[in-house]
């Protein structure tokens, strides 16, 4: 140990010693980990381990191959987004890496506690300037005895009485149980057991159900037996067939089929996903398409564009509808849905080879 600091308000002092209920930072001890103990003398017994809640889902970290890769980012490579995962690993403890995924150069598989947690990660590495692309979130499967195994969540819901029952029926629509529900002064508590699996993609829809005003929290209860196939409302996804830039007149026809993600007069790609179809089937658009202009006049023609505000895209969100065919592309300003393959006719291939 080469130096000794503890904090007086805001500031930090550096100290010769510390006292019982200090809270002090130590420097000069480069081999040492979350959870272990530094003691004065080789006899001394530690204290015990902190139980860390294992992670729960999984999904690749890649290098950024889109059209629009380099433009955003000062740290784009292998080697760099490996540096950066590495000393996350020093302080993040519910975080795990393999940094030979399946023998794939510059694919890293990350193993967290949850969407949010990944987000906060992903986050923190925008804002420093990285560029990268995840995979969809899969939840980790065990094989316990025999017996297919997932891991299972504790969720408690903290909602308005008027709109607790909608929460309730979507929770049990996603396999989840209550296991206790009280009221008090206009307030819902809600707990239910529920596999991690149903609680993806559910955290938007939360907010939406009880209008910002629920709170929802989860804990990791253990691995149990596999619960079977959820039912969640599945959205198509709209596929820029060309690239470009948007154009409103496109988007405004456009918008009568879903939900867009991007305003007028942005950078498109081909295989850039550019909304969503509520009717839950992929279609291939063309957000580029200009009005046709003829001599010809008549009424209501040249009605002013109504455009709807688009659904902005936030790395939390996009990891909450994006499909396992798809990448979810972050750089310090933009975050931006695709598909993996960003050809029409190598999507056709891919989805061959699997059936």
């Amino acid at each position: 140990m080469t130096k000794l600091y503890t904090f007086e308000g805001l500031d930090r002092i550096e100290v010769n010693e510390a006292g019982a209920g200090d809270i002090v930072m130590v420097a000069g001890l480069p081999e040492i980990f979350i959870g272990e103990t530094i003691c004065e003398a080789e006899n001394q017994q530690p204290l015990p381990a902190i139980a860390v809640d294992e992670p729960t889902i999984a999904l690749n970290f890649l290098v950024n191959n889109s059209p629009l890769a380099g433009r955003e980012g000062k740290f784009v490579t292998t080697r760099q987004i490996r540096e950066r995962l590495e000393k996350e690993l020093e302080v993040n403890v519910g975080l795990k890496i393999d940094f030979a995924a399946a023998g794939s150069e510059g694919v890293f598989r990350v193993f967290g506690r949850g969407e949010l947690h990944i987000s906060v990660l992903l986050e923190t590495m925008r804002r420093e300037g990285f560029e990268l692309q995840v995979s969809q979130p899969q939840v980790i499967i065990k094989e316990i005895d025999g017996v297919k195994s997932e891991p299972f969540e504790e969720v408690t819901a903290d909602v308005r009485n008027e709109v607790s029952g909608e929460v309730i029926r979507k929770l049990s629509t996603r396999k989840g149980i209550m296991t206790n529900m009280t009221e008090r002064e206009g307030i819902t508590r809600l707990t239910f057991e529920i596999p991690t699996r149903g609680l993806l993609g559910y955290r938007g829809e939360f907010v939406v159900d009880t209008k910002g005003e629920g709170i929802l929290s989860a804990r990791f209860i253990g691995f149990r037996p596999h619960a079977g196939h959820i039912e969640k409302h599945e959205f198509g996804s709209m596929i820029s067939m060309e690239s470009g830039k948007s154009v409103a007149f496109a988007l405004w026809n456009l918008q009568e089929r879903g939900v867009l993600y991007i305003d007028p007069v942005v950078d498109v790609y081909e295989g850039m996903i550019v909304g969503n179809t509520s009717k839950g089937e992929d279609l291939e658009v063309n957000p580029m398409k200009e009005k046709v202009l003829s001599n010809y006049r008549s009424a209501g023609k040249d009605d002013a564009i109504m455009l709807i505000p688009p659904w902005k895209l936030t790395i939390e969100r996009g990891l909450e509808i994006m499909h396992d065919d798809e990448f979810l592309e972050i750089t310090p300003k933009n975050v931006r849905l695709r598909k993996q393959f960003l050809k029409k006719v190598d999507r056709e291939k891919a989805k061959r080879k699997t059936e």
